[in-house]
């Protein structure tokens, strides 16, 4: 019981995890593509993009009569293995996740210098970063150690609370500081023989030429559709504009076979469960013959003996099921912080859900028709043949 109300829970609070890492944004705007594979490099930051969106079409887009607001995504560089995110500093308050749960900080403020970093909560954990640090950002995600924009070193002001997404795991900065450190790199490598200190780039105009993506919010959900026709068709480059909830349930249907797999094994254990309990009743039912027929002999039917031996199974099918919601809750208790720091999934310990409620009827169920094996057998044997002595 315990495995198959862990497997369900875990599931179901997974999916709404899953469901809640963006919320309160209408449209992610990329680089034509595919509308999962734009979601994962904008707000999972797995994988990259296949190529740029101009800074003009940013502009262009914001400046639509329906869009409220716009934030734009820089993605490429790393920190000891974390996504380094440029944005602006409209992020930390129009980014919304589960349901609709601002950004907060659990130290300092949002960047407000060119060399300003924001660090995620597990970043700051598992780094043990404080404010006032000074760090310096990787060019690219892979092997990095060549790759050092250690000329233009960052200083954190703000350590994020955890929101259980990606934000945790990410290094945010400017998208005027993503220019900055590029400055005198092209396509990848450092220029040879030319030095921008980071004294120098702060005196350049450092306007982005192109971004990752954006994030965008309407005045009226009712403009959407519009809206995303109106991107997609966008004549000077192929933009791409996705619906966040539509995309996460597709790519929830890609991922969420391993969730029928685990439910699968969890009802396999539920089997051999009550079939155990099954042998261990017909087991000792031949050990009891005697006891059946005193009761028979002193008055009790048939169909109380049956009645008795139905009964016997409910009862130690509920105390299985008692003691599974109990070690759930305990495991739980236990899990919960580990599971949230290194997999970004909060478990609650609220009561039971309905999919759990009706887990444990159809357990309680299925355990009561295996218990009628047992007690037919009983019902149909007659009196003399449990008072009859056997050698």
């Amino acid at each position: 019981m315990l495995l198959v109300l862990g497997v369900e829970r875990l599931r179901h609070e997974a999916r709404s995890s899953f469901a809640s890492t963006v919320s309160g944004t209408d449209l992610i705007v990329g680089a034509r593509s595919g509308p999962v594979n734009l979601l994962l490099y904008a707000i999972f930051h797995v994988g990259d993009a296949t190529s740029n969106v101009s800074w003009k079409s940013y502009q262009d887009i914001a400046a639509l009569p329906e869009v409220a607001w716009e934030v734009p995504i820089s993605l490429g560089d790393s920190h000891r293995g974390f996504r380094v995110l440029g944005t602006s500093g409209e992020f930390f308050s129009r980014y919304r996740y589960a349901d609709g749960a601002a950004l907060r900080f659990a130290e300092g403020h949002a960047f407000d210098d060119l060399y300003d970093a924001v660090v995620g909560a597990r970043v700051a954990a598992k780094l043990n970063y404080r404010l006032g640090q000074s760090i310096v950002i990787a060019h690219g995600a892979g092997d990095v150690r060549q790759m050092l924009h250690a000329d233009k070193p960052f200083r954190i002001v703000g350590v994020l609370a955890p929101t259980g997404t990606p934000v945790d795991e990410t290094v945010a900065i400017s998208v005027q500081a993503i220019t900055a450190v590029h400055v005198d790199w092209q396509s990848g490598m450092r220029l040879p023989g030319r030095r921008v200190s980071a004294g120098q780039a702060r005196q350049m105009d450092l306007t982005p030429t192109d971004i990752t993506a954006g994030l965008i919010g309407l005045k009226s959900r009712l403009a959407v559709f519009a809206v995303q026709r109106a991107i997609n068709d966008y004549p000077d480059e192929p933009l791409l504009a996705i619906l966040p909830g539509v995309t996460l349930q597709q790519l929830w249907g890609l991922v969420g076979s391993a969730e029928n797999a685990l439910r699968a094994i969890s009802f396999l254990v539920v089997l051999v469960g009550l079939f155990g309990m099954l042998t261990a009743l017909l087991t000792t039912l031949n050990e009891r013959r005697r006891e059946m027929a005193i009761l028979r002999a002193v008055g009790a039917s048939a169909g109380t003996v049956f009645l008795l031996l139905l009964l016997e199974a409910a009862v130690l099918a509920s105390g299985g099921v008692l003691l599974g919601v109990a070690l759930m809750y305990g495991v739980l208790a236990l899990a919960r912080a580990p599971i949230a720091e290194h997999l970004g999934i909060a478990l609650s310990l609220g009561g039971l859900s309905a999919s759990e409620w009706m887990l444990l009827g159809a357990v309680l169920g299925m355990a009561l028709l295996a218990g009628c094996v047992p007690a037919w057998i009983a019902y149909r044997r007659s009196l003399i043949d449990g008072l009859q002595t056997r050698l």
